[in-house]
């Protein structure tokens, strides 16, 4: 234990966050001590709040401070295409890397009966009243390529053909710029699984 109990509880507490371990978590809290504790104040104070405030979107489970996110209310937005992503991180990274104009469904997780993670729990009820309302054309599931998630993939995508709704999966295959011999055997599959024509250069 550090000497003093607070900061052994500030460093014990900042471990609980991903992908930091004690190393991190004390050189960060001794960062915030030694800083601006205005700033840190400030941290403390955003955090509070945004424990307290934020929600599930009662539209697609994004997080928002209000009943329904920002991206449910564009009218700018196109309705007749629903992405179903697995977290809220993949919605950020989707609306950063892609023109995607559509709207979302986050699952908050997938199917994994051994972790507890049913259907009711990734609210695909929520879901289903959306595909109900028949205003949904194509259905973009975009869930990891593991095992859990190729069969929340297919479960979603039944759902969808039930409905009468195209549903698509995203492609996986190699990245821009890596060499096929450094390519782990599972992207190589599934990029060969999912190759495409070569496009004419008149095209």
């Amino acid at each position: 234990m550090l000497h003093s109990v607070l900061l052994t509880r500030l460093v014990e507490n900042l471990r609980l966050l991903p992908g930091i371990g004690p190393k991190s978590a004390q050189r960060i809290a001794l960062s915030l001590l030694k800083g601006d504790r205005g700033k840190a104040l400030n941290l403390a104070e955003v955090i509070t709040e945004a424990m307290q405030r934020l929600q599930p979107c009662r539209s697609c489970r994004m997080w928002t401070e209000e009943d329904e996110c920002h991206l449910c209310r564009s009218p700018r937005r196109n309705s007749q295409s629903l992405c179903v992503v697995e977290s809220p991180a993949d919605v950020l990274v989707i609306e950063q890397a892609t023109s995607f104009d559509g709207r979302y469904f986050v699952l908050m997780g997938r199917l994994s009966p051994l972790d507890g993670m049913g259907p009711e729990e990734l609210g695909l009820d929520v879901l289903a009243q959306r595909l109900a309302r028949n205003t949904i054309e194509e259905l973009i599931v975009a869930t990891s390529p593991t095992i859990e998630g190729d069969a929340t993939a297919e479960f979603i995508a039944e759902m969808a053909r039930a409905r009468g709704v195209h549903a698509t999966r995203i492609a996986y295959g190699v990245p821009m710029g890596a060499e096929l011999e450094y390519t782990d055997q599972t992207t190589l599959l599934y990029a060969f699984n999912g190759r495409q024509p070569v496009p004419h250069p008149e095209d």
